[in-house]
């Protein structure tokens, strides 16, 4: 018996020195570039200039937003750096502003770059560098690719779930349509009209009767709203940027084209778009929503309107509170804070993209009641849900059901 005891004595004290020696190493912190003890840097590309300069706001929000969160403590402790930079919407400004994060400044990753052109630039560079492109500000489809590309991810609906929801609203409700369509003449453009195909199925060749493209350095689409107005559509397919798609709302009002306008949802901006365009332009325009609008009475006492209000009153009194890219801004940066709380102290690149990879059923305060965040290692699409509205007056109405924005569906 005494031997025994001393056997299991030893074996003990062996497990103490192991536990000793394993303890340290396992709750050990993990850094990649970018991130410390003390601070996380996250890059960042925006429009401040040029002809989408209107999401420029976007990047405002995010940077008061972490201001906000340093101001209470950071993440874990440490200090979020935001380092913003202007590309104009130009693809190779891009390319050089993120070399200038990743090879210069040694980010941590990149977050919520706009645009799918400029983003596509840089989807390859990323991927080889192994550093996270996460949560692109654009719905382009190809961003929910984690086989070929698993350092990009995106964020809002896609474009394609997007317009087969107004396909399938239009084959319902109008199946007789002439349908004009108009849409910017690059990926995110097609992106939106192959999805909008796709929902009209075998009956796009024939209730389409008006395809046109302009160039996002065009100054004005008149001359594309003259041409659709003369094919006689009575349904018109707005696919634009912020800028042209309140040129277009008020070109058609100028000719007196009344069609049935559906309007891309990056677009759908009171602030930006609805308000310069004339709200007496906009009545009964059809978009989608997924994010509250900060313009509608009924969230007034709505916990995560009082929030999102409390925040901008400190940390950015100046923000335009009709504008929904101040909305979107502020829930992004949310998740990205999400993710990064997630990491604890495992702050490597690859940690990141796991943890932006396992987002279950997450609420946050700007999302519409019942749409929720979802991610997984082979789903890189956090949200894809949204629910049609109606322009009214000097608001959005929300009409039917939350949608499934699946693509297949």
């Amino acid at each position: 018996m005494p031997a025994i005891g001393l056997r299991l004595g030893a074996f003990s004290a062996a497990l103490a020195l192991l536990a000793a020696t394993v303890t340290p190493s396992a709750a050990q912190k993990k850094y990649d570039v970018g991130a410390s003890d003390s601070e996380i840097k996250v890059g960042n590309i925006m429009p401040y200039s040029g002809a989408a300069s209107a999401y420029g706001v976007i990047g405002k929000t995010e940077e008061a937003y972490f201001r906000k969160i340093n101001a209470e403590g950071g993440i874990n402790g440490r200090k979020l750096t935001f380092i913003s930079y202007d590309d104009a919407y130009t693809p190779p400004k891009t390319v050089e502003q993120a070399r200038r994060l990743v090879e210069s400044d040694e980010v941590l990753l990149i977050f919520n770059s706009l645009g799918t052109p400029p983003n596509s630039a840089i989807q390859k560079y990323m991927n080889q560098k192994k550093v996270p492109q996460l949560f692109v500000a654009t719905g382009a489809t190809k961003w929910n690719d984690p086989k070929e590309f698993p350092w990009t991810m995106g964020w809002q609906p896609n474009y394609q779930s997007e317009s087969i929801i107004y396909a399938k609203y239009i084959l319902k409700n109008h199946p007789n349509a002439r349908i004009a369509v108009l849409y910017q003449n690059d990926d995110y453009g097609k992106d939106y009209l192959k999805g909008f195909k796709d929902g009209l199925g075998a009956e796009a060749a024939s209730l389409i009767v008006a395809e046109d493209s302009y160039e996002v350095t065009e100054p004005t689409i008149d001359s594309h709203i003259v041409r659709l107005k003369a094919s006689g559509a009575d349904v018109f397919f707005n696919i634009t940027t912020p800028k042209f798609a309140a040129q277009a709302i008020k070109k058609n009002a100028e000719l007196g084209w009344k069609p049935l306008h559906f309007l891309n949802n990056v677009s759908s901006s009171i602030g930006s778009v609805i308000k310069p365009a004339g709200f007496e332009n906009a009545q009964d325009i059809i978009s989608s929503q997924y994010l509250k609008d900060p313009t509608d009475p009924q969230w007034k006492t709505d916990a995560g309107m009082i929030a999102w209000n409390q925040f901008l009153d400190k940390y950015y009194p100046e923000a335009n509170r009709a504008d929904a890219f101040v909305m979107f801004a502020y829930t992004v940066a949310q998740g990205l804070v999400h993710v990064l709380k997630a990491c604890g102290d495992d702050l490597t690149r690859e940690n990141v993209m796991k943890q932006a990879a396992s987002i279950r059923d997450l609420e946050l305060g700007g999302l519409l009641p019942g749409i929720k965040v979802n991610t997984s290692a082979t789903d890189f699409a956090p949200l894809s849900q949204l629910q049609l509205i109606k322009f009214k007056g000097e608001t959005w109405e929300r009409f039917g059901e939350i949608l499934s924005g699946d693509v297949g569906g």
